[in-house]
């Protein structure tokens, strides 16, 4: 892009210097080469600007590249985001949208999301929420994920609910001893939930989870997925609305 830029000043200095002067690299002697860049940095010391112009072209076009290739990603996973079989589904089951939400209790910006989505979904009503466990910050926040999988693997989704609740809001790290005072506290059956932590059925959900992530490209919390687009980190409510009627403009059913 900064050739097009510096063509008609090299052609026109061509003309007053060599003949066989050209803008075919391969074409030119080290002599040529030589000479062409030091009219180039001539040209760039003396319009700095073609520099950031250049810059901001790359970058849109590095910015379309990546949404391409989300896009596949999630045309190519549709399946496992949409309906694993095993997340939790929220909002409006029959929703027209879903949201699907990467998260990890331990993540600030997760946190941040929370009121966010809630806004979304209570506006919107028409929009169906998925979550997914991505445990991603150390072993407090696996354990985390651990104990709201078993809540709902032993008591089902509003005990999951009520426990993915609790965790976001609290502050403290997670124990065996903290998180039997969240259960009982929602009046859960605290001793089956802590039995069910390491089972087998929470390893391979988390497992399954990070597979996905994986393939997905997914290396931080919050991510979303909404429509065909793959959404890396932490949007307002009114961001995602637009995005959500933008997915309902150019969906083709």
């Amino acid at each position: 892009m900064i050739l097009r830029h510096i063509a008609p000043a090299l052609l026109g200095l061509s003309m007053l210097t060599a003949p066989a002067l050209a803008l075919d690299l391969n074409a030119m002697s080290e002599a040529e080469k030589t000479e062409f860049g030091a009219q180039v940095r001539e040209y760039l010391l003396e319009n700095p600007e073609v520099i950031i112009e250049a810059i901001n072209i790359l970058e849109e076009r590095n910015a379309v590249a990546e949404a391409a290739a989300d896009k596949e990603l999630v045309a190519a996973n549709a399946e496992e985001l949409f309906n694993d079989g095993y997340s939790w589904v929220g909002g409006n089951p029959e929703g027209d949208i879903t949201l699907v939400e990467f998260m990890d209790y331990r993540c600030g910006y997760c946190r941040r999301a929370v009121p966010e989505v809630a806004s979304l979904l209570a506006k919107d009503g028409n929009i169906r929420l998925v979550i997914k466990e991505l445990p991603i910050l150390g072993d407090a926040s696996v354990m985390s994920s651990r104990f709201a999988i078993a809540a709902k693997q032993v008591a089902g989704d509003e005990a999951y609910k009520q426990v993915h609740d609790a965790l976001l809001e609290f502050s403290g790290e997670p124990s065996e001893v903290t998180l039997r005072r969240i259960s009982d506290g929602l009046g859960l059956d605290s001793d089956a939930i802590i039995a069910a932590m390491n089972s087998d059925e929470v390893t391979t959900e988390i497992a399954q989870t990070r597979e996905l992530a994986q393939k997905m490209r997914i290396s931080g919390t919050p991510t979303f997925v909404m429509g065909t687009e793959l959404l890396r980190g932490f949007l307002p409510a009114d961001q995602m609305q637009q995005i959500a009627d933008g997915v309902r403009v150019n969906r083709v059913d």
